[in-house]
């Protein structure tokens, strides 16, 4: 018997195994009376956006209103604060002047729906990059710092904290966070310069929002998702060292470590720099480069790959000579592609659920990319459903990944019970049980779900879920996202795929984007409730007591 027999036999084996177990699982009896473990709803902390322009826009403000009154979301993140399309540094008469008008009306717009700016400090405007500095994006954000950019960059910063505290006064300022530049051991994608030159950034930039006060909270690297080689020990990238990964017949077999984070809070020790958090992007991917094709390889990890990087994270923070530093993952999705077809679909709200419920207490914030798909690092895309960040597309349309957050937003903050398929929690306010069951099938354990992948089938789960010492006649209400209920790409398949649809179509799509398969159930006169449900593939059971 060869390997590849070998290896499909035990593959429907494990398969067959895994129904089974399904079957047999014992049912889960939660006494209502019960108080719970206290824990965080650290995914409603921070989401993600394109650039700040962007969110000059109708749409974009609109929609940001959206999450945050459905999803919760306290702050957003976004590329391009400085760009000049901001106008944050205009010439008059041969003389610098700062000018905030744009970056107020968007921060004013973000504070009254009530969402906060997690600052991201970048890019460089024109007049402070290098001659002829290279750019990012169809938007040319300038990547390039000249010798002089650090010094002007540190005014810069420090006008820019101090005219945030004279607007929005310090109290409300000490709730924000800064960050330095977004991804920088990208050589030479968002950061066309050298380690050293990065860490003298956050140097200048450290020490321009501390000057205005010491309260302030600054941090970074921001660095991207985790590696298991050393492309990135030196000063820039070299994917020389990336052959091995490129061919390795397991990439979840190796050992995956975050990139800079070691090597930066050394030097900022070194240095006596403060650090208030940590940030990076733990995206379950990679894209190992062979330098003798020139050619990249997309290397997708398994679905442990977020616990374990968060883990292997916070680890090395304890060991640090900053132990006690937040937590930012300022990025993540299923993929760090905004031409990823998964983003729209079904799985990846199973994948987002699994993945935060695993993770609690690992983190202060793990923050989507992005809310909205009126997003535009690539330019403008042609279909509606382009496989872009976002849990909104461009029309208004909330795709499934809305719905996980929404779901998730509705938890209680104390813990009654958690496995691989449900999680019951109470409300601390009024005592009321809200649950969350899930179907991530086994099947697709090894590879987080992506675009090439568009299967939504697999092995269902049976829900046995008890609830006892209720008041007689307590109602519940359920929810079921499945893939015929708030799944929209599939509806929009169905409908043939408009392009664009018609002003009707789209309120038919909101309609069904937005309607959930909804059942009722009462505790009875003994004040027990037994839930028995099938759980779909790919699907989300929200389990809400309403009285």
């Amino acid at each position: 018997m060869n390997c590849k027999i070998r290896e499909n036999i035990l593959i429907m084996a494990f398969v067959l195994f895994v129904g089974l177990f399904a079957v047999a699982q014992q049912p889960i009896v939660i006494n209502a009376n019960e108080s719970g473990e206290k824990f965080d709803h650290y995914w409603s902390k921070m989401v993600g956006a394109g650039r700040a322009n962007e969110g000059l826009r109708a749409g974009w403000l609109e929609q940001l209103e959206q999450v945050q009154e459905n999803c919760g979301f306290e702050y957003v993140r976004f590329h391009g604060l400085f760009h000049d399309d901001m106008f944050p540094i205009i010439e008059e008469r041969g003389k610098t002047v700062y000018n905030w008008q744009y970056i107020d009306d968007l921060f004013d717009r973000m504070l009254d729906v009530k969402v906060k700016p997690f600052v991201e400090l970048a890019f460089f405007p024109t007049s402070m990059a290098a001659e002829n500095s290279k750019t990012v994006f169809w938007w040319k954000a300038n990547i390039t710092p000249a010798d002089d950019s650090f010094g002007k960059w540190h005014d810069l910063v420090k006008a820019f904290t101090q005219h945030c505290l004279d607007r929005y006064g310090i109290e409300e300022v000490l709730t924000w966070y800064f960050e330095v530049w977004n991804e920088p051991n990208l050589y030479p994608f968002f950061w066309d310069g050298t380690k050293s030159q990065y860490f003298e950034l956050y140097k200048q930039s450290a020490l321009a929002v501390k000057s205005v006060d010491e309260r302030l909270k600054i941090g970074g690297p921001s660095t991207s998702n985790f590696v298991p080689d050393t492309r990135f020990d030196g000063e820039i990238t070299n994917n020389d060292v990336s052959d091995a990964v490129f061919n390795a017949e397991d990439v979840n077999s190796l050992k995956w470590h975050g990139v800079w984070i070691e090597d930066f809070l050394k030097y900022c020790k070194k240095e006596k720099l403060p650090v208030d958090f940590v940030s990076t992007h733990p995206y379950p991917t990679d894209y190992a480069f062979n330098p003798e094709t020139g050619k990249g390889k997309g290397l997708t990890r398994y679905v442990y790959s977020l616990k374990e990087d968060l883990q292997w994270l916070k680890n090395t923070i304890a060991k640090s000579a900053y132990p006690d530093v937040e937590i930012h993952l300022t990025e993540w999705n299923t993929s760090p592609s905004s031409r990823d077809h998964m983003h729209d679909r079904l799985p990846s709200a199973a994948y987002i659920v699994r993945s935060n419920l695993e993770c609690i207490g690992l983190t202060n914030s793990l923050s989507l990319w992005t809310f909205t798909d009126i997003f535009e690092e690539k330019g403008g895309a042609a279909s509606i459903f382009h496989g872009g960040f976002g849990m909104i597309n461009f029309q208004g349309l909330v795709k499934p990944s809305y719905h996980a957050y929404r779901m998730l937003h509705q938890l209680g903050d104390q813990k009654l019970y958690n496995d691989d398929h449900v999680f019951v929690s109470k409300k601390s306010s009024d005592d009321k049980i809200v649950a969350l069951a899930y179907n991530y099938p086994e099947e697709y354990v090894n590879a987080v779900p992506s675009g090439t992948n568009k299967r939504e089938e697999g092995t269902s789960k049976k829900l046995e879920l008890s609830f006892t010492d209720l008041a007689p006649g307590t109602l519940f209400k359920i929810e079921i996202m499945d893939k015929d209920h708030g799944n929209i790409h599939n509806f929009w398949e169905a409908m043939g795929k408009p392009e664009p649809p018609t002003r009707e179509q789209i309120k038919v799509m909101k309609d069904y984007a937005n309607t959930m398969k909804t059942e009722f159930l009462f505790a009875d006169a003994k004040g027990e409730l037994v839930i028995e449900h099938e759980i779909a593939p790919w699907s989300l059971v929200l389990i809400e007591q309403t009285n």
